[in-house]
């Protein structure tokens, strides 16, 4: 159980996707104008994530090695089309709001990452707790970023105004560029943070893990 809960909680801050490990940076950039867009994107990875690693590790003894690839790349498809389905159905607005980008949670690094480094060499249980782990550090990023941008760039955060009665939106915030400057400050901040930490402790300032390659396991020089 201890396992599990460590499984867990190393997708929250550890290992967390797109602003440690520096995976799924896509959907991060492009859906995160607003906190609904983050949430909902967010939502979408946490479902197909947890299922895949689900599927793929009650499978993995039978999936052959040579097409192992392509079969998670299936595995992971048939799930986003029923991501699809659900949000056409239910949420249909913020389904046109993320476009594209729906559909292309079958090619997302986090999912194919986890899949074949951690669920495709582990048990169910294990595998789940690393979806669900990477799947909500995931979701709360993408919410606090697109937050953070819907609030410098409009005023608010949901849709309700949070900012003073005088303040002046900056509206490169909620365009393209907005989301490598908050990207980029929030990277500042969790890597001073670290460093702080650190040194407070009294240890060595740790080397940044922004690498795509950041304990994946999937390698020697990662395990």
């Amino acid at each position: 159980m201890n396992t599990i809960f460590k499984e867990f909680i190393k997708g929250l801050w550890e290992e967390l996707p797109p602003f440690r490990v520096l995976l799924g940076l896509c959907p991060t950039l492009a859906v995160t104008s607003t906190a609904e867009n983050g949430l909902g994107m967010g939502a979408a990875v946490v479902f197909v994530l947890t299922m895949s690693n689900l599927i793929i590790s009650a499978l993995r003894k039978i999936i052959p090695a040579k097409v192992r690839i392509a079969c998670f790349i299936v595995i992971a498809a048939s799930l986003v089309v029923t991501v699809e389905l659900l949000m056409q159905a239910y949420a249909y607005p913020l389904y046109q709001k993320l476009g594209i980008f729906v559909p292309l949670i079958v090619v997302n690094c986090l999912i194919l990452g986890r899949a074949e480094a951690f669920a495709s060499r582990n048990a169910i249980l294990p595998s789940i707790a690393d979806a669900l782990g990477m799947g909500l550090g995931f979701m709360l990023s993408l919410t606090f970023l697109g937050g953070l941008r819907e609030a410098l760039g409009n005023g608010t955060v949901f849709g309700v105004p949070v900012m003073w009665e005088t303040f002046k939106p900056a509206s490169v915030m909620v365009m393209a560029p907005g989301a490598f400057v908050a990207l980029g400050f929030i990277l500042a901040g969790m890597n001073a943070f670290n460093r702080y930490q650190s040194r407070k402790k009294g240890g060595v300032e740790p080397v940044s893990q922004n690498s795509t390659c950041a304990s994946c396991g999937a390698c020697d020089s990662c395990k």
